[in-house]
């Protein structure tokens, strides 16, 4: 067997997180022999995560960073999800460089599974008036899909991954294969009375989550079991309780026998073939041995996270696409957005002193967008979504070490209810929102450094005021007090919430994917991760992805029988 024979699959995936999981096990699953290409080291399930059990004293530093080490990771070390339990799972500054030509978090885990081991686990459908928001408000373009064309595709993704949640009838917010949902305080309660009484079109729920809070046999046919509140998550998750790459769709992939996985291999480019005119394969290097290395297939699915995915796609220069592959509209790399967590708010209750919060939950209340929905009611295009929590904690014991510390917990003198709402912003994609490659600067890997030039806007910042007062109005309606207004100044990336660059779209001069998320000037090629959003909606966007994924998948099968790809 030659080399190139050897080196031959049907299909290629780029990338092991959310999205690139699902390509894999739909891929697998259909009968494909499939290569998944992983820059980093492979994190096995259960294995690999070696802090999952630790105890708060197990931590030698206490669970904080040592200067030195937290030296190497910061951009990293920005976002809150960096601990001592934790780093682990994070990127060193010096493994990918970049340059921001305005501020930019860029947050990476490089290792299989990447940041599906780290994400918040949220789950919400986007609605029509998320898929029509474009084309009404005037942003971006149309997208070319509506919800009718995604719905089928949520409900695929829902089950196998369990999504916990209630059955609400929102319009906003569609409802879904839900599996019992966790419970709302009673503080989060009654403000959600509150607002229902002064705003009916406000609406307090639970969160979805991908947090198993039943075991179904589908999830426990790939070895996951119920979830067990332990709120541990991003340590990685023994139980697989909630949804990973690595617990779920990973071990479905292997089950096939059709999964092939490859670790420390840097997608480099696609290789075009001119005479073929279509993509034959991947160049990648070897994060080890810095050699170069070619794959060769027949599907290659992209899903290397939104900023890497464009980073590749430019890079794959030939005569046929000078500008980057599939980029005869010069789209590639523009209009780039994000999700803006700057709006935070916080608050305390005095009332419900009777009773305390018992037991942990894996996810928290939800307050769904609720302005400029039916109409443009604001000086701001589009809306934000919140997330609500409230508690009550023992008081001081935040300043208490040793004996003191004992004590206050055995008497468990608990003070007023805490309540904190934090603020996920849709921003408006635009042209000057870009990624680039940098004609002089290489990473150590000899790959063009990304260039990034994504910001705030005059649009965010209004909608950043604007949730400041409806929550300080709806605070006080509640009988909250001591309400403080915070700015966060997270900035662009550090939310993990990227998206676009490689858009969808109708018409090919203005987008770079049809309806399928297949490129329109490459066939072969689709592109499934955030990178291939239009728009970015108020919900969280990993179950869009999962669902687009499996929908390109199942198109791209059918493609391949009518011998069209």
């Amino acid at each position: 067997m030659s080399l190139k024979d050897k080196n031959t699959f049907d299909a290629i995936v780029i990338g092991s997180g959310i999205s690139g999981g699902w390509s894999a096990k739909e891929l697998t699953g259909k009968g494909l022999k499939t290569l998944l290409l992983d820059r980093g080291r492979d994190v096995k399930h259960v294995s690999d995560y070696p802090t999952a059990m630790h105890n708060p004293w197990d931590f030698p530093h206490g669970g904080q960073v040592p200067l030195e080490v937290k030296n190497e990771y910061k951009i990293a070390s920005k976002n809150f999800i960096f601990t001592e339990a934790t780093s682990h799972f994070l990127t060193k500054d010096e493994e990918q460089a970049y340059i921001q030509e305005k501020p930019y978090d860029w947050i990476r885990a490089y290792h299989v599974g990447g940041r599906s081991l780290l994400w918040g686990r949220h789950t919400q459908r986007w609605s029509d008036f998320d898929f029509t928001g474009p084309a009404r408000d005037g942003f971006a373009v149309d997208w070319p899909i509506r919800y009718q064309d995604i719905a089928p595709w949520y409900s695929y993704v829902e089950k196998f991954v369990g999504i916990s949640g209630n059955k609400d009838g929102l319009e906003t917010l569609p409802d879904g294969d839900f599996i019992k949902p966790y419970d709302l305080s009673c503080v989060e309660k009654h403000f959600g009375q509150v607002v229902k009484n002064k705003y009916p079109d406000r609406h307090v729920i639970i969160a979805r989550t991908a947090n198993l809070s039943q075991a179904d046999k589908i999830h426990l046919s790939v070895g996951r079991s119920q979830c067990q509140n332990r709120t541990l998550c991003e340590r990685g998750c023994p139980y697989g309780g909630y949804f990973s790459s690595n617990s779920a769709t990973l071990p479905a992939a292997y089950k096939t026998g059709n999964l092939t996985l490859k670790t420390h291999a840097i997608a480099h480019s696609i290789i075009f073939d001119e005479n073929k005119n279509k993509a034959i394969g991947v160049r990648v290097v070897n994060a080890l041995t810095h050699e170069m290395e070619e794959f060769f297939a027949s599907i290659i699915f992209v899903n290397a996270s939104p900023l890497a995915t464009n980073l590749i796609l430019l890079n794959s220069i030939s005569s046929r696409f000078p500008n980057g592959l599939g980029n005869d509209s010069g789209i590639l790399g523009t209009h780039m957005a994000f999700h803006s967590y700057r709006g935070r708010i916080t608050a305390e209750y005095d009332g419900d002193l009777d009773y305390k919060t018992a037991g942990k939950r894996p996810t928290s209340g939800y307050i769904p967008r609720f302005r400029n929905v039916y109409k443009q009611e604001t000086d701001f295009l589009r809306g934000y979504a919140s997330n609500l929590s409230a508690s009550r904690i023992v008081e001081n014991a935040h300043d208490l070490v040793g004996e003191s510390l004992k004590q206050s917990l055995l008497t468990q003198k608990l003070g007023n209810w805490h309540i904190n709402v934090g603020m996920m912003g849709e921003t408006i994609p635009k042209a000057h929102s870009t990624v680039r490659l940098d004609k002089q600067f290489k990473d150590k890997y000899g790959i063009p450094q990304l260039r990034v030039s994504v910001a705030y806007d005059d649009n965010d910042e209004k909608m950043l005021k604007d949730f400041h007062e409806q929550f300080t109005d709806m605070y006080e309606a509640a009988g909250f007090k001591n309400i403080q207004p915070i700015d966060t100044k997270r900035l662009p990336g550090n939310e993990n919430h990227e998206m676009g660059g490689v858009r969808m779209g109708k018409d090919p001069k203005t987008s770079m994917l049809n309806a399928f998320n297949q490129m329109h000037h490459c066939k072969n090629v689709f592109v499934t991760d955030g990178s291939c959003m239009t728009s970015t909606s108020t919900q969280n966007p990993s179950l869009t992805y999962m669902a687009l994924t499996a929908r390109a998948v199942d198109y791209a099968i059918r493609e391949k029988k009518r011998q069209n790809l």
